[in-house]
């Protein structure tokens, strides 16, 4: 079973949120469902739009890369994701 480390942004692309799931489609329903929730970082800045995906078929492999995106400056992933997606297009699954 493959899993994903993703980044989302709001409708603004001014916040991004990193995370990982073993089925992207549900997890986006879910940040969608969660938007303009103060309970979650995602819902609270409506960061249900993807940007960036990179699949990896071990989890220990999917946490370390989403653990070290999360250590990144802004700038450096701004920079991963202009890589693939310069246009900063919202990715459908």
């Amino acid at each position: 079973m493959p899993y994903y480390v993703y980044i989302t942004t709001n409708p603004a692309k001014k916040v991004l949120y990193i995370g990982i799931t073993n089925n992207i489609a549900d997890r986006l329903a879910q940040h969608y469902a969660n938007r303009g929730s103060a309970e979650t970082f995602a819902g609270r800045y409506f960061c249900y739009n993807l940007v960036h995906i990179e699949e990896y078929p071990d989890v220990n492999a999917a946490i370390a890369r989403e653990k070290e995106l999360k250590g990144w400056t802004r700038t450096k992933k701004d920079a991963l994701i202009a890589v693939d997606n310069p246009a900063w297009d919202f990715i459908e699954t």
